[in-house]
Parts: structure tokens; sequence; C-alpha cells
């Protein structure tokens, strides 16, 4: 049977200040711990198939269109409710698992029917990095991959999101680099032994504004590790305010040490007059690098409403900047 605990997410005031520049969107207190089971029949259907082929999906002709929202993916209704409000069927669906969580084949196939790429941001909140690195968690490792396979669809994985930052206990104030480097190509070796080929890895560091003087390339776990750059960052009014200035500086660091394409796992706009333009910024900044996949708009309301409709101008921005067809397309359909 399908688990049918809702994922909640929540803002705290202090992980809000840190959104800001792109920070630590997501608080600890945001997760229930638990595991999800998948029924027989669903695993069993996919087991003896031949393994789905990712590599469509990892430089596609068109962009991705992607949203986080309240209650996805254990609902949803949200989902529906961003398309309707900006005229176009999101096709990548990000949500947040803690670590201990079993992989919830239910609600990624939920997500997968509808049309969009499940995009987990899985986050170890109660092991270390080194603790990982070490092996103490392999055996949940293990399962979690064994289940990925049995699903047999496309998943993108981001772990340790945020990794430079301060603010979550894998950052740079607690973690060194070299341990997420471990615990990440750990993870990724035993995803290798379960034949859980069909992941998207997603390497995703917060933009480099808030603290410069961290080094991204210490934390690279290798070109063979790593489908995608994720780079976080948010537009707000006490920082930078252009596509360039906001991701530019990141990405030029990011391109001395790889040229893997990037994606925005989590961005949004605070609520106020200059809302209408950061969504036209972020959209033609996208659109005008072809080595930026697409982006994730982080659509709630929280201290601040990120929400795309939360002015009648910023939902007619939005929605007209999905008109055309460069964003947007049925992931199912390129595999």
């Amino acid at each position: 049977m399908k688990c049918i605990r809702t994922t909640a997410l929540s803002l705290t005031a202090s992980a809000l200040l840190l959104a800001a520049t792109g920070c630590g969107a997501i608080s600890k207190d945001s997760h229930e711990s638990g595991t999800s089971e998948t029924s027989a029949a669903d695993g069993a259907s996919r087991a003896g198939a031949e393994p789905y082929d990712i590599k469509p999906l990892l430089h596609p002709g068109k962009k991705y269109f992607g949203m986080a929202a309240q209650g996805v993916p254990a609902s949803m209704k949200p989902v529906d409710d961003f398309a309707e409000a900006a005229g176009k069927k999101p096709n990548l669906i990000a949500y947040y698992a803690a670590w201990g969580d079993g992989f919830d084949a239910g609600h990624a196939m939920d997500v997968w029917d509808k049309g969009a790429l499940p995009f987990i941001s899985w986050e170890p909140f109660k092991e270390s990095l080194a603790d990982i690195a070490a092996g103490k968690s392999d055996d949940y490792i293990r399962r979690y991959a064994q289940s990925v396979r049995e699903l047999n669809i496309p998943v993108g994985i981001t772990f340790a999101h945020e990794m430079n930052g301060h603010w979550y206990p894998w950052g740079a104030k607690t973690a060194t680099a070299e341990q997420f480097v471990a615990a990440w190509k750990h993870i990724h070796d035993i995803f290798e032994q379960e034949k859980a080929t069909t992941v998207i890895w997603t390497w995703s560091p917060n933009i480099i504004y808030p603290m410069p003087d961290v080094k991204l390339k210490p934390y690279w776990p290798g070109d063979e590790y790593v489908d995608w750059v994720g780079v976080i960052g948010y537009y707000v009014d006490n920082g930078p305010r252009t596509f360039q200035t906001l991701f530019g500086p990141t990405m030029t660091q990011v391109r001395t040490f790889t040229k893997k394409p990037f994606i925005i796992p989590e961005t949004a706009s605070a609520h106020g007059e200059r809302k209408p333009a950061d969504i036209n910024d972020l959209f033609k900044g996208v659109a005008a690098r072809d080595d930026v996949l697409g982006f994730v708009w982080f659509n709630l309301k929280k201290e601040s409403d990120w929400r795309i409709d939360s002015g009648p101008i910023s939902k007619r921005t939005f929605r007209a900047n999905t008109e055309g067809d460069d964003f947007g397309f049925d992931p199912g359909k390129l595999g």
C-alpha cells in the first residue's frame, strides 16, 4: 500500500533569512520520520523490465519547468493549482525526503503519471556525513536503491544540498568538504552496485553570494558521480536582483572544474513591486543559456509570499513567460 503521510514544508524565520539570499529554504522541523511502502504488484510489474534510459532527459531540447509546493507529493492538488495559475503544467516536481525515510515509490509514480520528473532533496539530518561515508547507513541506502531500481522510472536526487552554507548540520561549519565528497561517492557507489541506474544525480550548492570564501571545487565528487549541477538562489531585496548577479558568479566558479549542465533546483522572488521584473529576468536568463536546463519555482507562502500568484501582475507576468514552447515538455515521451 502507498504511504499516505504528508510531507510538510515549513520555513522558520531564521531559515527564511537565509533563503533570502538563496540559502536554506526548508527548516529541520519540516520533515517527519518514517518509512514508506510500495505494493508488491507495482514492484513486480517493473522488476523484469529493461532499466529506463535516462540519457534523453539529461540534456533535452526544451527547458524543465519545475515547482515545489506545500503538501506535494502526498497531494497533487497543489500541482494542479500551480498549473492553472502558471498556464502550463510543470514537468519537474521537487520535494524533500528526510534521511531514514524509505523511498516512496507510490508518490514518485504519482509525479511521473502527472507528466513530471520526480526530484528529491535527500536531507541527512539524523546521520553525519562522516558516518554515512563510513558505512553506518549502508543497509538503509541499499534498500532505498533497490526500491528505486524496482520502480524503474527516472528520479532526480540531490543529496545534502547547500553543503557550502552553514545553516544545515551537513554544512561547511560542521562537516568538511572531504566528508561530503566521501559520503556522496559512497551513496552513489551503492546505487551502482544495486544497478539503480535511473537516478539523475544533482549536486546542489547554494549561490556563493552569502559565503564567498567557501570554495566549491573541494566539494566536487567528480564528473562520473554527477549528472546535473544545481544552483540554489532567490531574488530578494537585500541580495542580487539579476540572473547574472544572482547565479552568474557561482556558475562561473563551477565552470572552472566541470562542464556538467546546470539546473536551478530552488528559486523564487519575494512579494513586492520588483517581483514581475524578477520573473521576467529568471525566464530570460534560463532561456539565454544552453547549459541551464530549467528551474524549480518554490511556490509557498511562508513569512514571504513566494507564490507566482502573490499578486495579479506577477501572475500575468508568469503566464506570459510560459506561453511559448521553450519551457515544458513531457519527460515520459523522451525515454
